[in-house]
């Protein structure tokens, strides 16, 4: 593979870095048969996901479209050579009219400003996922979750494993747990091959728990450090391995955890960053011991390491904080332990 570089400049840059696929990830395309759709890809993580595909195809050698849908017109996307279609998730005859794809990746999904609009959360949620479920019973989905479908554990239980049974916080970690089950519903009612996708926290320079740590520590601000650890995983690794995870959709639905291997102290990271930036760090909060915590030995023993460490994910992020790179103006929240986003 071509070397990770020493530091990003640009937003071409990161967004090739972010959509550089694996050579697993290419041969894995050249036994995929069919389409791939995917669902909810005008969010964070879909443009990176079907540039992705795109490229895994193309260096493939093989004749397979990959479809970005999203509510809002795709143009970036469209330029690429990437076939783009808008569609109404909500709307189940609009559903109904998109192409039957072999495979399918649902990103689809609300969390940030849940709190004071639950219902449209539950309907986004809930809903749709039912929606998208009833009409692709034929085909793999990879459906994205996040761990904070698990309970909040101490960094001494090394993390929720698959088989932790969820314990979901507030309105928008409940209504996760329920597009899971929807899904499961489908899976085991009529055999739609599924797999669950518990992803926490996908870093990209422009947002991510390291982002968030940099810019606090970059504007003098403290950190707080309630809680106290977290997982990470570069955004273009996650990418990767839920792609490759397509390959794992079985009836009935398995589930899989997406985050990087360590345990990582937030008060660590942001000393760490502080040094790289040249800033004091400073503290808040009163650490409680609990985080959302996901053990990801099943992932790592499924597709090997993330190809981008820890270290280069410091580097890079510190040495864009520095030099005015943008920023998507999304923070994690990452913090936040009532459910409340």
């Amino acid at each position: 593979m071509t070397p990770l570089p020493k530091q990003v400049n640009t937003v071409a840059e990161l967004d090739e870095l972010l959509s550089r696929p694996s050579p697993a990830l290419v041969e894995l395309m050249r036994r995929l048969q069919g389409d791939l759709l995917v669902l909810g890809a005008g969010g964070k993580i879909g443009p990176s996901l079907c540039r992705m595909a795109y490229r895994a195809i193309e260096a493939a050698g093989v004749a397979k479209q990959v479809i970005a849908v999203a509510r809002s017109p795709l143009p970036e996307l469209a330029r690429e050579g990437i076939t783009t279609l808008t569609c109404d998730l909500l709307d189940p005859e609009a559903v109904a009219r998109l192409p039957r794809a072999a495979n399918v990746v649902f990103m689809a999904g609300r969390k940030f400003g849940s709190t004071g609009n639950e219902p449209l959360t539950w309907a986004a949620n809930v809903i749709v996922p039912c929606h998208v479920a009833r009409v692709f019973t034929g085909s793999r989905v990879a459906v994205f979750s996040t761990g904070c479908v698990y309970p909040l554990l101490p960094a001494e239980s090394g993390g929720a494993t698959e088989q932790t049974p969820p314990e979901p916080v507030g309105e928008y970690a409940q209504s996760c747990l329920g597009r899971e089950r929807v899904f499961d519903y489908y899976s085991q009612a009529v055999g739609e091959r599924v797999v669950q996708v518990r992803l926490n926290y996908a870093i990209d320079l422009r947002y991510g728990v390291l982002h968030d740590l940099a810019s606090r520590v970059w504007a003098g601000e403290p950190v707080d450090v309630t809680t106290a650890w977290v997982n990470v995983i570069w955004q273009g690794d996650a990418c990767d391995w839920a792609l490759r995870a397509l390959e794992l959709a079985a009836s009935p639905s398995r589930t899989l955890n997406i985050t990087g291997p360590q345990m990582l102290s937030v008060r660590e990271l942001a000393g760490e960053l502080g040094r790289r930036l040249g800033r004091e760090v400073t503290f808040a909060g009163r650490e409680n011991g609990l985080a959302y915590l996901s053990d990801a030995r099943q992932a790592v023993k499924l597709f090997g390491p993330p190809a981008v460490p820890l270290a280069r994910m410091l580097a890079w992020t510190a040495h864009w904080l520095r030099m005015g790179g943008p920023s998507l103006g999304k923070p994690t929240h990452f913090e936040t332990q009532d459910g409340r986003f």
